[in-house]
């Protein structure tokens, strides 16, 4: 599976899996194979596949969790030397997991989708959290739970730190509510991953590479009526009426609500005008 249509197909096929049964860094993979042309694949399966193989080696002898977290940690950011890039943070390599790969740095979102993928290789049962601005995940063992800063070498964070955290990314006078550290499924985290691209996309004014995210995050997550509408007014933007007039159409298939099916009723409407 070398070229784009391939890839495609592939990301259609995930969006038809229930969340559970996506495979994360697989799903990462091919997303970032999509902005390198002709890359093998297999390089990239054999490091994943050393990262599953030694998170479980490497937690095997462990029974409490802040011992098999720890020993991911020194897996992923030792042993492998991933780190968050500071210096560099904007780069669009640190949003495609292949670079990621290569360069051993990225974003949180991207060092948490393999950090996970080590995790849950060796049985621990971890997950991405709606914590706005920046990417943590979530261990737990029964009773117990550690919340974890992927970007910084894997930092356990309490109560404190996250609402320190909260206020740097939403203003002084946020506040930690249970919302902020729900857990998120794998399509989600994918999305994430892609809505980083595409923001980015948007900030230089790049409307065509924000439409090319947004149809991937459409065959990513077919049932998010957000991505629908979004892929429609950014397709009018780009000139693309008839995929405009696709997405518009699938967003009113989602039940949107009744302001938003309004709005984009009569943007459609307009739009059919303009193409008759």
């Amino acid at each position: 599976m070398n070229g784009k249509r391939d890839h495609m197909a592939a990301l259609k096929r995930i969006g038809r899996l229930p969340d559970d049964h996506i495979d994360l860094a697989e799903a990462a993979l091919i997303l970032g194979a999509l902005d390198r042309p002709g890359v093998a694949l297999e390089p990239y399966h054999k490091h994943l596949s050393h990262l599953a193989a030694g998170a479980r080696k490497a937690t095997d002898d462990h029974d409490f969790l802040e011992t098999r977290t720890a020993s991911i940690n020194r897996l992923m950011f030792e042993t492998h030397g991933y780190k968050g890039d500071i210096e560099t943070y904007d780069n669009p390599e640190n949003a495609n997991l292949l670079d990621v790969i290569d360069n051993r740095a990225g974003l949180p979102v991207s060092i948490g989708i393999l950090y996970v993928h080590a995790a849950r290789a060796s049985g621990c049962d971890i997950t991405g959290l709606a914590f706005p601005g920046h990417f943590l995940l979530r261990a737990t063992d029964g009773a117990a739970r550690i919340i974890i800063d992927p970007f910084h070498g894997g930092q356990a964070l309490e109560a404190g730190h996250l609402r320190d955290l909260l206020k740097q990314f939403m203003g002084a006078d946020a506040e930690l509510t249970p919302r902020h550290h729900a857990p998120v499924g794998n399509r989600d985290i994918l999305l994430r991953l892609q809505n980083n691209i595409k923001g980015r996309a948007l900030k230089a004014n790049n409307t065509t590479r924000a439409s090319e995210i947004l149809e991937r995050m459409a065959l990513l997550a077919p049932e998010v009526a957000s991505v629908w509408q979004e892929l429609g007014i950014l397709s009018v933007h780009t000139g693309n009426l008839r995929r405009a007039v696709g997405a518009l159409e699938t967003f009113l298939d989602l039940a949107p609500s009744q302001d938003e099916k309004h709005e984009a009723e009569s943007l459609l409407k307009q739009i059919k005008s303009s193409l008759n």
